[in-house]
């Protein structure tokens, strides 16, 4: 039985559990875990990293992105402000004292946040939706709170009033009246226990205002590329695109639930992107990677494609990027 979603089965849903229909399945058993987890190549990452916060402005037209850390991110376009799977907990956990500890403080002070309109959920897992800053949120700002079908039941538990609307792969949700988002398919899989696994959908968001065309990519592996040819075919090529680069080794377990480096860049390619933005790396360790990593592969790889650097960059916290000035 769900305990997130009651709906008939569909393209993506069996009748109690979702998938990504004919990709690689990202369930890994608990041998499979443990045989990770005892392999001993887990990288050091520092304790601490040093960012400089920053202080947005209250509204943008011009598309301006600044990077909070990890998924979170602050999206201002068309006069609305959007939160990219907003956490600002010191561990991306269930727990308050152990789990994975953030290194770099978040890029924005949660008291220097603008007005927020609406919050993008894309999935369930801990480093992407953080019920302490719903919370805080909705206290603060009351955004509407959009995600994936199932993420409601997780998210009342702890906001029973919260703004939600849910939608499927490919439904629509209008957040202002010139800026709507679909949701778009990803490679992934969901999760707050070990017993309600894939119960919850996940996914990216194509923003589409008058100003820019963003696509937030969300968690998701590459599986055969099938969902990337459908996306640019729906939407065309964004303006922006906000790709995941880290938390991807080791390979064996990883890869089709995370993009390596090298496979972000495919996705740029399959999207035709006319800038990318890497994200999903350096706030908590996850993975084995060393932190630095994804970016200094990122980069190694558009050096060898030719590709200009500023196409394609990996945005630390406190990081802002400007569209088109």
């Amino acid at each position: 039985m769900n305990r997130y979603y009651s709906g008939p089965t569909s393209h993506n849903f069996d009748g109690t559990r979702f998938y990504s229909p004919g990709q690689p399945s990202a369930d890994k058993s608990l041998t499979d875990l443990w045989r990770w987890r005892r392999g001993g190549d887990k990288a050091t990452w520092p304790k601490h990293v040093a960012i400089t916060p920053q202080t947005p402005p209250a509204r943008s037209d011009v598309a301006r992105i600044t990077m909070v850390g990890h998924a979170s991110m602050l999206i201002q376009v068309a006069g609305v402000n959007l939160l990219t799977d907003p956490v600002w907990s010191d561990r991306a956990s269930p727990l308050s004292f152990a789990g994975p500890k953030r290194v770099t403080a978040p890029g924005i002070a949660f008291a220097d946040l603008p007005p927020i309109d609406a919050v993008l959920l894309s999935h369930n897992h801990y480093d992407h939706l953080d019920l302490a800053t719903l919370g805080k949120l909705h206290s603060g700002h009351r955004p509407l709170m959009v995600m994936p079908l199932g993420n409601d039941a997780i998210v009342k538990t702890a906001v029973q009033d919260a703004r939600i609307e849910t939608g499927d792969w490919h439904d629509n949700i209008k957040v202002a009246p010139d800026v709507t988002v679909t949701l778009t398919p990803a490679n992934h899989w969901s999760a707050r226990g070990i017993a309600d696994r894939r119960m919850a959908l996940w996914s990216g968001f194509w923003i589409h205002t008058p100003h820019a065309q963003i696509w937030f990519v969300g968690d998701t592996g590459y599986g055969d590329g099938a969902i990337f040819h459908d996306i640019r075919r729906r939407h065309g090529s964004p303006d922006i695109a906000i790709i995941p680069i880290g938390a991807y080794e080791p390979r064996w377990f990883m890869s089709a639930q995370h993009v390596a480096p090298e496979e972000s860049l495919r996705i740029f390619h399959d999207v035709g992107a006319k800038q990318a933005l890497g994200m999903h790396w350096g706030t908590f360790q996850l993975t084995d990677e060393a932190r630095d990593a994804p970016k200094e592969l990122l980069y190694a790889s558009l050096a060898e494609a030719d590709i200009p650097a500023e196409r394609f960059v990996a945005l630390d916290a406190g990081d802002v990027h400007l569209h088109g000035i």
